[in-house]
């Protein structure tokens, strides 16, 4: 399949192939006869569990046909595959156990062994050894310090998706409710998931309240069409009803009534990086150095845990767009719609259709399909070059040959004298020259063509603090007031 960009790259149909034949074949593919059947012409019925079969027929090694070995009744004979339940579980000889016998405990654990309490089972004596994939080391201070000490298994199958996270199921009536029938005046925007819309709810029983009373929420309504949009809606489920870190955006429940599918979120009120970076007006004043630089660390944080041992997921669409702000500018990352486990064990990689937004998708996942952390980390680099610039990733408006802005930026940042042209003016020189060349080398190494040059993020996150701390930047400067 071909890569094909507007917003966001195709995605990866979750659809495999089937059966091809139902008769029995050699090794080279020649046709046998019915070893358990009388008429040898007639082929036999795959079972319904053999998903993925080429063909039901018998076949030597060399590909030619076998004779009927049942006609000699010998004790070597294929048996048919049985067609019932009771003919599967009577004519295997395998032991019958009990399920007292295979069940070892009803606790959950995390990924990293904890135990959790099962809310909805008895307690079991017996505690569930850790997951063998699920080694890791303890996080670093640097990267993240999250509001739960423990990941929870990510679940597999839709269901357990959504029976799994602590998150709220609302009602499409609670949600209308809560935004007044998603009217213009409740509406925020849009985003790559669908329309975003501004509601309250009651604090603790999370039940629609009157306008300006409660906690806000921002709801998003799915407007994509097809298995697609249900699988971004479930991913950011799957993600976001797990994992919590002060730098990722929390998700407090969800709707999926008839064909509804909504989200609803924490609301953060200064909006996202990209608005304040790229929106020009008198209303909207452009964010100092400090701040940028408060948002950078708090985003690769985020990142830094998402790439943790324990947790091991990356975002592959991070932007400035996905950096949300709330009344004090810290930064949280959202839309996880396109999210995935990383490798495990001794896996470099895994293997996907690409997948991304334009101009922040690494150039190695565009080429291979290999997707592993370093590819969020090039991510990072495009973000860290638009927070310095003030100019988006992409933009076919600006001259000609500076349409890219890694392709135009890449060739100053690491010069003391050429920085200066990629420098955001709005700026007025009020950025220290020591940061913004540490930040423009950090941007540099993110944005190598080889991953194994890019540092990992929890490198970025030591790097861009010392940068902080050795010019004496306020990491927590929030006197930056502007109108909403």
């Amino acid at each position: 399949m071909g890569i094909c960009f507007s917003n966001q790259i195709k995605a990866e149909s979750p659809f495999c192939t089937g059966v091809i034949s139902s008769k029995s074949v050699s090794g080279n593919g020649t046709e046998l006869s019915n070893p358990s059947s009388k008429d040898s012409s007639a082929s036999i019925t795959p079972a319904p569990w053999s998903e993925g079969v080429i063909s039901s027929k018998n076949v030597s090694g060399n590909g030619t046909e076998l004779s009927n070995p049942s006609s000699k009744a010998s004790s070597t004979s294929i048996p048919q595959i049985p067609r019932s339940e009771g003919e599967i579980l009577q004519s295997s000889n395998l032991k019958s156990f009990t399920f007292s016998d295979c069940v070892i405990s009803s606790k959950n654990v995390s990924r990293n062994g904890t135990e959790f309490s099962n809310p909805s089972s008895k307690a079991s004596s017996a505690s569930i050894p850790q997951i063998p994939w699920s080694e890791g080391t303890e996080l670093s201070n640097s990267s993240s310090k999250a509001t739960s000490s423990s990941i929870p298994l990510v679940p597999r199958s839709e269901g357990e998706i959504l029976h799994s996270s602590k998150l709220k199921r609302f009602t499409f009536n609670d949600l209308k409710a809560a935004t007044r029938n998603f009217r213009p005046e409740s509406y925020l925007g849009k985003g790559s998931f669908g329309h975003v819309y501004k509601g309250w709810v009651d604090e603790h029983s999370l039940a629609a309240s009157k306008s300006g009373f409660g906690m806000v929420i921002a709801v998003k309504w799915l407007n994509r069409e097809g298995w697609q949009g249900h699988n971004e809606w479930l991913a950011e489920i799957n993600y976001l009803g797990q994992l919590h870190h002060p730098n990722l955006v929390n998700l407090i429940g969800y709707c999926l009534e008839d064909d509804h599918r909504l989200l609803v979120y924490e609301f953060m009120p200064k909006g996202s990086m990209g608005n304040h970076l790229f929106t020009r007006g008198f209303y909207l004043r452009p964010l100092s150095w400090n701040l940028r630089m408060k948002i950078a660390l708090g985003a690769a944080r985020g990142l830094a845990f998402l790439h943790s041992a324990e947790v091991k997921v990356i975002h592959r669409d991070f932007k400035t767009y996905n950096i949300l702000l709330d009344s004090n500018y810290n930064a949280k990352i959202s839309d996880f719609g396109l999210a995935r486990d990383g490798p495990i064990g001794d896996k470099t990689h895994i293997s996907t259709q690409v997948k991304g937004t334009f101009g922040y998708t690494a150039p190695d996942y565009l080429r291979t399909g290999h997707l592993t952390t370093k590819v969020d980390v090039y991510s990072f680099g495009v973000v860290l070059v638009e927070i310095l610039s003030g100019k988006k990733a992409i933009d076919k408006n600006r001259p000609r040959g500076e349409e890219n802005l890694v392709e135009w930026a890449k060739p100053y940042l690491l010069n003391e004298h050429r920085i200066m042209r990629i420098l955001d003016p709005r700026l007025k020189w009020q950025h220290p020259m020591g940061q913004a060349l540490k930040a423009a080398a950090l941007a540099f190494q993110c944005l190598s063509l080889e991953p194994k040059f890019r540092p990992n993020m929890d490198e970025v996150v030591t790097s861009l603090e010392q940068a902080l701390e050795s010019n004496g930047c306020s990491k927590n400067d929030q006197n930056h007031h502007q109108s909403d």
